[in-house]
This record gives C-alpha cells, structure tokens and sequence, in this order.
C-alpha cells in the first residue's frame, strides 16, 4: 500500500495540507500528517493540527510520497536540515515529491528545481531562469516533482497525487463524489 507524508511546519496553509490528506484517506491511502517539531502545529490561520508522526522518529523508506504545503511561514518554515535531508533522498531516488504555492520556492532552495517545469503561488519560485515556469496550469508535473499554485487549487493537486501514485480510476471517482466536476463547469 502506498503510503504518503505531509510535512507540517508553523504556519502551514490548512486548505492545502488538509485537503491532501482528505482526498487521499477518501482513496485509501496511507496518508501522515507529520510536525518538524512538535506533536501540535498551528496553521497560518490559527487552525491548530495535532500531527500523526513526527520528522525526528519516521523511517522515510516507508513513504512513496512526501508533500509540502505551502503558507507563510510555513514553507519558510520547511527550509531546515532535517526536511532537507528527506527531500533530497526522496528526489535521488525519484520519489514523489509535491510541493504547493510558496512551498515550491522551499525545492528550489534545496536545489532541485532546476531545469525542470513547475508552478508555484505569483512571486514564489525567486529565479525562473533555472527552471521552466508554467503560469497557466494548475499543477504541473515534471517527472516525480509535482507542484501546484495555491489554496484554490489544493483539490485539483490532491487529485493529481493520487493520480500519479496510479490511482486513476479512484481519483475520476472522488472527483465526482467531491462535486468537482460541477466547479469546473461552473463561471465564477
């Protein structure tokens, strides 16, 4: 079964990590939520989450996914050694790694955003001389590197995780039941 890690830092946007979690549980995949620091992690809104597992104590080989949700300063927050380390190993060993609105300027901090396609909330990737900045699509993927541009999209990314994990037929199913189909058809 596949198994997914969402990283929780002070300050983390709750509609993006939350939404993660939810889409996936409703795919029945093992989905985390795991603190860089302590047992309870407060949002930027003040939503305070108490966190399944924590950085410090995870075994990463168990995990196919690992998601950084974006918020300020959460993903401010996510630029330590220890998420560093995890990111890193999961990119050299082609793991998933996805990464919504500030939180893909945290990959490219890490260094592995270069050459690659990506989105991120206007202003949060700092040099897009080094990658391929795609401003018009929701969520980009470039090979296991998954990155979206902010809260409205936390769905349609959430969706796109469980897509590239293999679960295609799930995802058509959730989106549906989720009534996503009838926002996209919808004029707002």
């Amino acid at each position: 079964m596949k198994k997914v890690l969402v990283l929780l830092a002070d300050g983390f946007e709750e509609i993006e990590a939350l939404s993660v979690v939810d889409v996936l549980r409703r795919g029945n995949i093992v989905c985390e939520l795991c603190s860089i620091e302590g047992e309870y992690v407060k949002g930027t809104h003040n939503i305070t989450i108490k966190s399944d597992s924590n950085i410090s104590e995870i075994n990463k080989d168990e995990y196919d996914v690992v998601v950084l949700p974006g918020g300020l300063p959460g993903a401010d927050n996510l630029k330590s050694d220890m998420v560093k380390e995890l990111v890193l190993d999961f990119n050299d060993k082609e793991k998933i790694i996805a990464a919504i609105c500030a939180a893909p300027e945290t990959l490219e901090y890490f260094g592995i955003l270069d050459d690659k396609k990506c989105t991120s909330y206007p202003g949060f990737v700092k040099d897009k001389s080094k990658v391929n900045y795609i401003e018009d699509q929701l969520v980009v993927v470039d090979k296991n590197i998954i990155t979206s541009r902010g809260p409205a999209t936390a769905l349609v990314f959430a969706l796109e995780i469980l897509k590239v994990l293999g679960y295609k037929k799930e995802a058509s199913d959730i989106k549906k039941e989720m009534m996503i189909d009838f926002y996209d058809s919808m004029q707002i």
